[in-house]
Formats: C-alpha cells, structure tokens, sequence
C-alpha cells in the first residue's frame, strides 16, 4: 500500500483535479518507484530531498533505457508530487523546481488517408450482424467525431440527438460534437440491432452479454480492421482522432473550433496538427504552382 501521503496525493488529484483513475494509477507507480530509488519511508524524509537525489533518478532512468519522452512523464509526475508538498507545507523548497528532463524529439501524429476510410472500403470489411454494425460504428464515430477512447466507451444512449453527442471528457468536462446525418442512421440502426438482440444497457456500445464494451476490446478491433484499409505502423483509436483533427484542419477548420471539438484544455495541444497540414499545403503548393515543380 502507498505510504498515507502518496494517498493523500492521490486523493487530491481525483477529487480536486479531476483526473482519472488511470491516470491516478500512473501517477502512483512513477511517485513510488522514486520513494522507492530514494529510500524514503516516511513524511519526514521527504525534506531531505535534494536537486542532486532527483538528477539521480533521472539518470537511473536513462541508464535502464527508458526512452526520453518516459523520463518526462515520470518527471512531470513528481513535479505535481512536490508542488503538492509545497502547497500542503509539508515541505518549505521544491528541489524539482529548477531541473529540467532531457530532450524528446517532436513526433507528428499518424493519420490515415481520406481514401483509406472511404465508404465503399468500410462497406466491403463489415457484416450486417450486432458485432459487424457495432464496430462500423465505432470506427464512424472515432473518425466523424474524434472523441477519445474513454468517451466512447462511456456514451450513454441518452447523449445521442439527430444532429450532435453529448461527449464527457477529461475532468468531467462536457462538450457537444456535431454528428452527420449518415453517421445517425448508422446509430439507428445498431440501436434497433440491440432491441432485436435484448441487449438492455444504459451505454452504447456493448459486448453480446450486455455489458459495456471495455478498453483492450476496442482497440483490438480498431486495430484489426483499420490494419486492413492503411500502411500505418500503429492502427489505435487515437490514430483516428489524429485523423479526424488533421482532415479537418486540411479541409478548413479554425484551430480554435478543432480545440472545442476536441476537447482539449488550451490551444498549444491542438497546434501539433498543423505541422500535418503544413505538409499538405507543401504538397499542393509543390504540385500547382508554377515554380513549385521540382527538376527532376
């Protein structure tokens, strides 16, 4: 069991911050392997606690192959740890506050191409029994809508209208999502597949038995087919999140409406997609303008 200060923590972060039990849960692991590295068992030990103890454990980190961007994350999670501390008086300096993580190279979110996800290619993969509309389902809504994997899964039948979802994202925040027309028949229809089928439940998306579907599930089948329409090295849920965000911003979304729709916090996390359709604009520029043509 965590020491009662790493509980308290922990406690803060649900309750205050609003986060979420898995993240709670990777918080937990990267503050006890670092109480662990450093040998503190009690409160009081955590005054000790000095610049050159932490640079420690971020070399350990490294030398035991931990890739850049985990040594980041681990870090970022103590900083949340210590900034408690200070906050909570249990201790007087932040010894994290001026040691920076070692460098990560930026990575370009993946995106399959519009072609891939063509209706015709999705028509031909799925059947027409629950399972086969169920998952054409979730692949139109991860695509049209590019909510996450935990919104999907917790979708009540009451948030769906005609023409929008009721989405509830990270710290319980809520947000409306326009949906198509052809994406709400598409709802319908499962829907009446779940009548046929009795399937009883307040969530949408649900297994044979009734339940809810859950995490590993999805992204199985996520994984499965979209494996069969694209080249991707990774096919995930977020890959068409990705892909909705870089369609939009390619066909003339504003960063600020993309934002909302995706449901993120501020404007820098929306920012990383630019740089796709920076590379789209290229393209277009290098095939339509004159002196844009490159010698061969």
């Amino acid at each position: 069991m965590a020491p009662f200060f790493v509980q308290n923590f922990l406690s803060y972060l649900q309750k205050e911050k609003r986060y979420s039990e898995h993240t709670c849960l990777a918080y937990q692991v990267d503050i006890e392997q670092f109480l662990n590295f450093s040998l503190i068992t009690k409160k009081e030990d955590l005054i000790e606690v000095s610049s050159l103890v932490i640079r420690g454990w971020m070399v350990d980190l490294i030398d035991n192959s931990y890739s850049n961007r985990s040594v980041n994350r681990k870090m970022s999670s103590l900083r949340s740890f210590f900034k408690w501390l200070k906050r909570e008086e249990i201790i007087q300096l932040n010894p994290i506050q001026k040691i920076q993580g070692p460098k990560t190279e930026k990575r370009l979110p993946s995106f399959a191409r519009t072609s891939d996800l063509s209706n015709d290619k999705l028509e031909e993969m799925f059947d027409d029994n629950f399972e086969g509309v169920r998952d054409r389902l979730m692949i139109e809504m991860f695509y049209q809508t590019g909510i996450r994997l935990s919104e999907l899964i917790n979708l009540k039948k009451s948030d769906i209208e005609h023409d929008r979802i009721k989405v509830i994202g990270k710290r319980n925040k809520e947000r409306l999502i326009p949906i198509s027309s052809s994406l709400f028949l598409l709802i319908e229809e499962y829907r009446k597949l779940l009548k046929l089928n009795d399937l009883e439940n307040e969530f949408l998306f649900l297994l044979k038995s009734g339940n809810k579907v859950y995490s590993k599930l999805v992204y199985r089948i996520i994984n499965s087919y979209l494996g069969l329409v694209t080249n991707l090295d990774k096919c995930s849920p977020h890959v068409l999140r990705h892909t909705f965000a870089t369609h939009m911003l390619n066909n003339g979304a504003g960063l600020e409406t993309l934002k909302d729709l995706l449901g993120h916090a501020n404007l820098s996390a929306t920012q990383v997609y630019t740089h796709n359709s920076f590379k789209q604009l290229t393209n277009i520029y290098s095939q339509a303008h004159p002196r844009g043509h490159k010698k061969k």
